[in-house]
């Protein structure tokens, strides 16, 4: 599953761990995690790398998305994902 994450302090990048197999940074704060854990788990477990009160935005992708103006070599992460 592909999921979308937003968190305000932009200091998150594609190296944190987690429940995912892979994650790429697609601007600061903006990340997507190929992740087979659920919504839940993604979500506590970023929640845990932010400090208290942080905004955090997780939620699964039914589709890939479109995207212009990403990080260099997101668009090719996410094309080796199907």
């Amino acid at each position: 599953m592909l999921y979308v994450a937003w968190e305000e302090t932009g200091e998150v990048d594609a190296d944190v761990e987690g429940p995912w197999t892979d994650a790429v940074c697609l601007r600061p704060g903006l990340l997507l995690l190929d992740s087979a854990a659920s919504r839940s788990a993604v979500y506590h477990a970023l929640k845990h790398h932010l400090p208290e009160g942080t905004a955090l935005l997780v939620g699964p992708l039914s589709a890939p998305p479109k995207m212009k103006g990403m990080a260099s070599g997101a668009t090719t992460w996410l094309r080796q994902r199907g």
